[in-house]
């Protein structure tokens, strides 16, 4: 095959499909469904709780090294790397997936089958992703492709929620490849025609008041913490969120309290805030930051004489940065391309992914759907269902070859 710098996405696509080690490796996606069915269930039930991916991390160093990946190893923040050398390291592609899952440390991860779904929490999220990032390791391996570039295969940590991204911000930012990236993929979640190549930005706050407490009777007057959150609430949702550039804000969690006739001493919010637009989001932040001043200090007007005021802690604990990448890079255009192979129409998106740190850093990147269909995310109740699977394996592993070329 001639270099694909030189050839347009249609072209190295035809001349990928036309490669006979291709077509076979597509064919294992499909002949071997209950082998791997098999290995994500195996890696489902291994827990990877935020900041608790230890385990699922060494799991998937053990299969690096069975796929041929002799150098595997964890970072110094968890991620689980396996370089596929080519003739030379440039063009350097990262394929990831995300270890960790939303759901804390105990939760029961064993996985059921029901009318062809699998049902467990994280089966899809990403589950989907992480299986089809060791079959491509695996198709590379088995394939014996000569590459052009090299393909550096990560196992991410720190996707999730507070997690902040902090696996591909280390890998990208501070680790030994910083610098070295040319091309980014992400495997996330089901489907075969989603393309996200736009990074939804978001800042998100935990925001603690504190006060003295009391009794509901006796202490009346006390600054209450839960009324001021009550007022920061009631700020936020008066917020006029334009509907393009789509803007949106979510209190996802509140606590506080110890009983009906009880004063709290403490409350806490966790506030979610995403725009399509930077300037937008920017603008939310500052009114969000200032209502959760403003309620604080009406509380306080409106307390005893003489009582101490509430305390406000308004702390971020996530920070995902926005941009794109172009309709007309390479990576995109060969995304579009592999499918098209497949047999579908492609959907460009913009969507918060490991995807927005490398698209902020100026590297081409886009997150794709692993194949099969999914509901439920992040509940207890979520299912993954494989078929159609193998379509998206197929599609990621075009779009591996197209950006590091096969000879």
């Amino acid at each position: 095959m001639s270099s694909t710098a030189t050839l347009a996405p249609d072209r190295i696509m035809r001349d990928i499909l036309a490669d006979e080690r291709v077509r076979r490796a597509c064919d294992h996606f499909t002949t071997r469904a209950a082998e791997i069915t098999a290995e994500q269930i195996a890696l489902c039930e291994i827990p990877a709780p935020p900041f608790g991916e230890e385990e699922r991390a060494n799991y998937f160093r053990q299969k690096f090294l069975e796929h041929g990946l002799a150098d595997s190893y964890l970072d110094k923040v968890g991620n689980c790397i396996g370089l596929r050398k080519g003739n030379s390291l440039r063009p350097l592609t990262v394929v990831s997936a995300h270890l960790d899952t939303v759901f804390p440390s105990g939760t029961d991860c064993t996985v059921r089958r029901e009318q062809g779904r699998l049902y467990a929490p994280g089966i899809a999220d990403d589950g989907c992703g992480l299986i089809a990032l060791l079959m491509l390791a695996q198709a590379l391996d088995d394939g014996d492709y000569e590459l052009e570039g090299s393909v550096l295969f990560v196992g991410t940590v720190g996707e999730e929620g507070e997690g902040n991204l902090r696996g591909v911000r280390y890998l990208l930012g501070e680790g030994e490849w910083s610098g070295r990236v040319d091309a980014f993929i992400s495997l996330d979640g089901p489907g075969v025609e989603r393309i996200t190549h736009a990074a939804l930005g978001s800042r998100r706050y935990r925001l603690k008041l504190r006060g003295t407490g009391g009794h509901s009777w006796g202490d009346f007057g006390a600054a209450n913490p839960v009324h001021a959150l009550g007022r920061a609430v009631a700020r936020l949702a008066s917020y006029p969120a334009p509907v393009e550039p789509r803007t949106t804000f979510n209190v996802g969690r509140i606590e506080g309290g110890a009983g009906v006739n009880v004063i709290p001493t403490e409350a806490m919010m966790d506030v979610d805030l995403r725009s399509a637009s930077a300037a937008e989001l920017q603008r939310l932040d500052a009114f969000f930051r200032r209502a959760a001043r403003e309620a604080a200090e009406e509380e306080n007007a409106a307390r005893r004489l003489g009582d101490p005021p509430l305390e406000l802690d308004l702390k971020l604990i996530g920070d995902r940065p926005s941009g794109e990448t172009p309709t007309d890079a390479l990576i995109v255009r060969l995304a579009e391309e592999a499918t098209r192979a497949v047999g579908y129409a492609p959907r460009l998106d913009r969507s918060s992914t490991d995807s927005n740190i490398p698209i902020s850093l100026g590297i081409p990147a886009v997150t794709l759907g692993a194949g099969g269909t999914s509901g439920n995310s992040h509940t207890l109740e979520e299912w993954y269902d494989p078929r159609g699977r193998d379509i998206g394996l197929k599609r990621a592993l075009l779009l591996t070859l197209g950006l590091a070329g096969i000879k």
